[in-house]
């Protein structure tokens, strides 16, 4: 069973920075994909950014030149650099993985606990 725990949100001031964690139990080169959700209080989840096991990186547009995604394939761990942030950045950010299944049937997804990111203007 794969686990996948986040660590490292908190509060901060509008303009500050936050670096988030997730931990994977397994090695994270078996994932086709990893990354950052995020989903405020009454809104759908969203995806904040990406990153795939060649190190191919994507991002939310509202988050592009302030944050930035990385991987420790030894340390099975995936980060969020958080810079710059700001208030709308307010969310439970939560870990993502997918793993593709053989013969294509599909993928199978899973999920961190999430962990609160709190910004104060």
């Amino acid at each position: 069973q794969v686990q996948l725990v986040e660590s490292g949100g908190g509060l901060v001031q509008a303009g500050g920075a936050l670096r988030l964690s997730c931990a994977a139990s397994g090695s994270i080169l078996s994932f086709n994909t990893m990354g950052w959700y995020r989903q405020a209080p009454g809104k759908q989840r969203d995806l904040v950014a990406a990153i795939t096991w060649t190190g191919t990186t994507n991002y939310a547009d509202s988050v592009k030149g302030r944050f930035t995604i990385s991987r420790d394939n030894a340390k099975n761990t995936v980060y969020l650099q958080m810079n710059s942030l700001k208030p709308e950045d307010t969310a439970v950010y939560y870990c993502n993985a997918n793993r593709a299944r053989a013969y294509g049937l599909g993928q199978d997804v899973y999920w961190g606990q999430g962990t609160q990111v709190s910004v104060s203007s």
